[in-house]
């Protein structure tokens, strides 16, 4: 057992508040966007209930895809459909993603259609919102957005979180406190005792939470690191950039022989590529939710990106931009743990991908941090001002070797 004044205990312990008083601050604020980046779908599908449902008859199908998107553009002059995201249930509306203008670079707001006839039902309501709060919780508004200094900064929090997991769990490792020290707060002490104890074991519990969010995290902080972490988990070397739909993308597959063929199909005649995607993607597939990414002029490939009904982890299937022949069919569920894990990094980072009530639980971590950080900040004022108040020619003991912080 170490000492408790040894020097590794005493950077470790200095490391660990200085730290707290820099980077904390950063992760508070990172956890409070977090707690409600958690809840964004429910959130924005509440404050949209009205135009998220259409009247449904048997007489409405809906629009082929590429029609559907013609009306919607003939609404809106000068502006580009990117994505439409469909429902698999009759009465829900279709969600608009439009491409951003090559002027200002600005996206137009998404938008709410009828799926039938093409009605403008409204735009998106909170999207600039949580617009903002990602851009906040992924690059602290800095100028730059992913490409300036905010990304490396929220990149090394997380590695800062990961240090203060480390450290912590270092300086009360259980051969100097018992086991009920270490897992049941002592709000009943006084003085620096009671925070030290609150802040502790609420760091102990949350430990394993803590540790996959900022794992997770530095998968879009670092290229380096997404490349590591993809090599681990599916032995390939390559991760694509993060997509509109999820925040993430696919790995990259090579298409084999057999796809390749496929693709020197033609679509049925006087059917765009698209409405034969769609087709064969409806015929063979029981989508909630997809999300069809409408190709550009130079995209060799259609991408749709589904969910599956009551399953929180994203699937993909391609098809060829020229003739709407499939090309490949990712599922999750036929996927191994390696392969699930990077291609639904973000609900890992979310904690939907262990379950709902884990999910809960990321969000409620998410929303301890800033305790953390007060916590911490209360400790180490309280420290300084005993400190002041010691008698000339003590020296001062390390938090973890009096077990009160």
């Amino acid at each position: 057992m170490p000492s408790a004044f040894s020097p590794t205990r005493t950077v470790l312990f200095r490391l660990h508040w200085a730290l707290g008083l820099s980077a904390g601050l950063v992760l508070a604020l990172i956890g409070l966007t977090g707690a409600l980046m958690s809840y964004e779908e429910a959130i924005t599908a509440r404050a949209n209930r009205d135009r998220m449902q259409v009247a449904a008859a048997p007489d409405r199908p809906p629009l082929a895809p590429s029609l559907l998107a013609a009306r919607i553009e003939a609404q809106r002059p000068g502006e580009r459909i990117a994505a439409l995201t469909l429902s698999g249930e009759p009465g829900h509306s279709a969600v608009v993603r439009f491409a951003r203008n090559r002027a200002g670079g600005e996206r137009p707001p998404s938008l709410y259609t009828d799926p039938s006839d093409g009605t403008v039902l409204g735009p998106v309501r909170l999207e600039t919102f949580f617009g903002t709060v990602r851009a906040l919780h992924r690059w602290l508004l800095l100028p730059g957005e992913g490409k300036g200094w905010g990304r490396p900064i929220t990149g090394a929090c997380a590695i800062a979180l990961l240090v203060f997991l480390g450290s912590g769990l270092y300086l009360r490792w259980p051969g100097r406190h018992g086991w009920r020290v270490w897992l049941r707060p002592n709000l009943g002490r006084p003085g620096r005792a009671r925070w030290w104890s609150l802040h502790a074991v609420a760091g102990t519990w949350l430990l394993p939470v803590y540790a996959v969010s900022a794992l997770s995290g530095l998968w879009w902080s670092y290229d380096w690191y997404r490349a590591g972490a993809t090599w681990l988990l599916t032995g390939q070397a390559k991760a694509q950039v993060a997509g509109p739909m999820t925040g993430q993308a696919p790995i990259e597959r090579p298409v084999g022989q057999s796809e390749m063929r496929a693709a020197d199909r033609k679509p049925p005649e006087g059917r765009p590529a698209i409405d034969a995607a769609w087709a064969a993607f409806t015929a063979t597939h029981e989508a909630a939710l997809a999300t069809l990414t409408l190709p550009g002029p130079e995209a060799s490939s259609i991408r749709i990106r589904w969910y599956a009904p009551d399953a929180p982890l994203r699937n993909e299937a391609s098809y060829d931009a020229r003739t709407g022949a499939p090309l490949g069919d990712q599922r999750a569920a036929e996927a191994d743990l390696g392969q699930r894990i990077a291609d639904n990094m973000l609900e890992v980072h979310r904690g939907r991908f262990f379950g709902a009530p884990v999910a809960l639980l990321f969000c409620l971590a998410a929303l301890a941090l800033p305790g953390f950080f007060a916590t911490g900040l209360t400790l180490y004022l309280l420290r300084r001002r005993a400190g002041r108040r010691r008698r000339p020619g003590r020296l001062p003991q390390p938090a973890g070797a009096t077990g009160r912080g």
